[in-house]
């Protein structure tokens, strides 16, 4: 049986600094208190100040999931192993027995999926067969029909099968007139019609019932290259179990297969699956190797996958197919959005700067000590939301947890303050599509639906150079997603002022509606200044909700 699937830890579509640490350090803290696999886990790109971070405190970027719909991968694979397609159908059949099961995958040497064979197939190679010669066209080897027959050899088995299967139940001189070279031969143990085959140029002679062979015919066959099988079956069976040597590979089937990767979405499995009559089908790696099994019953139990949010609670912010995972965990620090759940789950929300805060209270609470490391990742967590406890969304709580990691992490914070914020702001060799949508969050206020970026830095010539190209992108992407407006802050950090740019038909009214100033407009460009305005989250958002409302 499957074990229990790991359980991921994700922030939202456009990971922060706090979205990232904040998952890294809770799938920490979940494994060393809940047990079992927690992965810490993104869903986009992170931006230069969170790359920053991680590399300074030599953390992996967490796993890139960008769809969090149930996969194949999910689910039990049952790992039925692939067969040559030199196999006898015999010992595939053997096979299908011990495994209980319908279908094998023939693959390659080096583990390609090449074919599948069923118990159809089998079945119809007896049924559907009646051509003499089956053996030599499928290129049976004599490796096969020695196991199938359980005999014993005395010549060369590594030849193949060349002619037709005859019975040689006829007087010698009656066999001399269709035994042709390379045929293969069953008789008994008279001497004359063994004789007469290895002179005729039988590639394969068959002795039943264990009859011994003479020198004379050992020495002749030898001499003559024609291989001497003794089976201790009798003609008839023999006759019947030589077809079950022929290998695999001639009776699979290798179009039209209804094959699957492990990254498959379960969505699109189960309408495959609905057009097919197999039993099985066969699940291959990225590379196209052969993984194993999964049929219509693997499906059954399917459920989403396990995951807990941090540092959001919209849906139109989380990972895409959010709404077919198990949702047990939401830790988060803003507005209570639109996530819906199936069942209760646990749901910590704190009117705080930062997700970092709530989990280092966690850390706490449970009594686990905080690592140098964790320390860095939560603390410049704290630092980002909070621009150094300048955002007007900080707490008190914030800064006290932030200056104790500090400390715990033996970190200079005024200085990890600075290069963070300057490795953020470094937007050289960066569209402007990537600057756009590197800090870009959807809302939806009725029916009406908005996104609001945001580019912080202490550099005033970067923000007026940025400030054309920017409007000119906002109103192409406001037609391409079918939005209402759209919003851009440009805000330095220093002067602890924004720059908010506006796109949409209502964009620049509701702006002065929200804030009491007037837009400056010219031609199609819209913005206006908002001094003391820094935060998305706390000054921004709730104002043009309210707006919006009215």
């Amino acid at each position: 049986m499957k074990g229990r699937q790991p359980v991921c830890v994700i922030g939202h579509r456009n990971p922060d600094t706090d979205s990232i640490c904040s998952a890294i350090c809770y799938a920490a803290l979940k494994e060393q208190t809940e047990g079992g696999t927690y992965i810490a886990a993104r869903a986009g790109r992170i931006n230069e100040e969170t790359r920053y971070v991680l590399e300074r405190f030599q953390v992996p970027e967490p796993k890139l999931i960008e769809n969090i719909t149930t996969q194949v991968q999910d689910i039990e694979i049952r790992r039925t192993e692939g067969i040559s397609r030199s196999l006898s159908i015999r010992r595939a059949w053997a096979l299908m027995q011990e495994k209980e099961v319908y279908t094998l995958a023939v693959v390659s040497r080096e583990g390609m999926l090449e074919g599948l064979i069923t118990v159809g197939d089998i079945a119809k190679s007896y049924m559907n067969v009646y051509n003499s010669r089956i053996l030599a066209e499928a290129g049976t080897c004599y490796a096969n029909i020695l196991d199938t027959l359980q005999g014993t050899a005395a010549g060369d088995v590594s030849g193949y099968a060349g002619g037709k299967v005859i019975i040689g139940a006829a007087a010698p001189e009656t066999m001399e007139t269709y035994i042709e070279a390379g045929d293969i031969v069953i008789l008994g143990n008279r001497y004359e019609s063994q004789l007469c085959a290895v002179e005729m140029g039988a590639g394969c002679v068959i002795v039943c019932e264990g009859a011994k062979i003479s020198q004379t015919i050992g020495k002749l066959a030898r001499e003559r290259g024609c291989l001497l099988i003794s089976t201790p079956y009798d003609a008839f069976t023999a006759a019947r179990l030589i077809h079950q040597s022929i290998p695999a590979g001639f009776f699979m089937r290798t179009e039209n297969l209804a094959v699957f990767e492990d990254t498959d979405y379960i969505d699109e499995v189960k309408k495959v699956m609905s057009g097919k009559r197999h039993r099985d089908f066969p699940v291959i790696d990225d590379d196209g190797r052969y993984m194993g099994m999964i049929s219509r019953r693997n499906l059954l139990g399917a459920g989403g996958r396990p995951v807990i949010l941090v540092d959001h609670n919209e849906r139109n912010q989380a990972v895409q197919g959010i709404e077919h995972a198990e949702i047990r965990e939401i830790i988060d620090h803003h507005r209570i959005g639109a996530v819906e759940t199936v069942s209760p789950v646990f749901f910590r929300n704190q009117p705080l700067g930062c997700t970092a805060t709530i989990i280092y209270q966690m850390y706490g609470e449970q009594g686990i000590p905080i690592d140098e490391t964790t320390a860095a990742l939560l603390c410049s967590a704290i630092v980002s939301d909070t621009l150094l406890f300048r955002s007007p969304t900080c707490t008190q709580t914030d800064k006290q947890a932030a200056l104790d990691l500090a400390k715990r992490a033996r970190l200079d914070i005024e200085e990890l303050a600075e290069s963070m914020f300057s490795a953020g702001s470094n937007l050289k060799n960066k569209t402007v599509e990537e600057i756009f949508y590197q800090d870009f969050k959807n809302f939806t206020a009725g029916e009406l639906s908005f996104g609001v970026g945001q580019v912080v830095t202490a550099d005033r010539n970067q923000l007026r150079a940025l400030q054309k190209p920017l409007e000119q992108f906002m109103r192409k992407e406001l037609a391409q997603r079918g939005m209402d407006m759209m919003f851009f802050m440009m805000t330095n950090i220093l002067t602890q002022t924004t720059e908010l740019l506006c796109a949409g038909e209502q964009a620049c009214e509701i702006v002065v509606e929200a804030f009491r100033q007037e837009c400056e407009t010219t031609g199609e460009q819209s913005s206006v200044i908002l001094q003391g305005v820094v935060s998305r989250k706390k000054q921004l958002v709730p104002r043009l909700m309210a707006a919006l409302q009215e």
